[in-house]
């Protein structure tokens, strides 16, 4: 499978995996091994960076050569704590790349999208490779982009709901009027809605909870790999159409008859 392209930065994997909600580092470790990520995010804000809890925190266990850190501003409203989320990072040596995450509802945990294209803008122009989340919203999409973000993220599902791709007519219509790359973000239960995802054209996608919540992480992140990969291949091989009747596999017209 073809690498994924956001601006200068080069993945190899199309599915990127979340840190958060596994049992220990460990198990963390396996399920992205097993998942082929070469990508992981990492809510910064939620890191024991002074370690008062622990002796090692979860930036201490990430192998550098191996992953390509994102860290993102979970968890961070209003904006400004985004803002100062994205730019503690860089300062900690993780590099321009950012997942920026505003949230409007602590309840639902839906994306402030007003406040997110803002702080895009903002970053943007600070030279950072903003990834940005949002709402499965067309017209939101856009502005990120105009904005200047190097990617956007429509949710799936709002966060670790597990329940799917609940709209994908508007994310259809995301990809077809996007010039950057679509990632989804967030729902994703189980590996055919990883593939459901690739199949709409989708150029990834971020998950977390489907994995770090199964009941086999291990393997369920190498089903998560194995759907995102055929998701890819069926988008790229290009369906059948659908048709109201039936077609029969062997056509009566030219058919050899000896």
């Amino acid at each position: 499978m073809e690498p994924l392209r956001i601006r200068d930065h080069v993945l190899k994997s199309r599915l990127i995996l979340g840190s958060g909600k596994y049992r220990d580092y460990d198990e963390m470790l396996a399920a992205w091994d097993a998942a082929g990520a070469d990508c992981v995010t990492v809510a910064l804000r939620r890191v024991d960076l002074a370690h008062e809890r622990e002796e090692r925190n979860l930036l201490d266990v990430i192998d550098r050569e191996r992953y390509t850190i994102l860290p993102n501003t979970a968890g961070c409203d209003p904006a400004e704590d985004a803002l100062r989320t994205a730019r503690l990072a860089r300062e900690l040596g993780l590099g321009d790349l950012v997942k920026l995450e505003v949230i409007a509802d602590e309840e639902t945990l839906l994306p402030n999208a007003p406040a997110t294209i803002e702080a895009t803008r903002i970053l943007a122009d600070e030279g950072f490779t903003v990834l940005a989340y949002t709402n499965d919203d067309p017209v939101a999409a856009r502005a990120l982009e105009e904005a200047g973000a190097a990617s956007v993220m429509p949710l799936g599902a709002p966060i670790g709901s597990g329940l799917g791709i609940l709209n994908p007519t508007n994310i259809r219509i995301i990809l077809a009027r996007a010039g950057v790359p679509i990632i989804v973000d967030a729902g994703v239960g189980t590996a055919s809605d990883v593939a459901i995802a690739m199949e709409l054209g989708a150029d990834g996608v971020l998950l977390n909870t489907g994995v770090a919540k199964a009941r086999d992480t291990v393997q369920m992140a190498r089903a998560m790999k194995h759907a995102c990969e055929a998701g890819r291949l069926a988008y790229l091989a290009g369906r059948m159409p659908k048709r109201e009747y039936a077609s029969p596999s062997s056509p009566v017209e030219g058919r050899f008859t000896g």
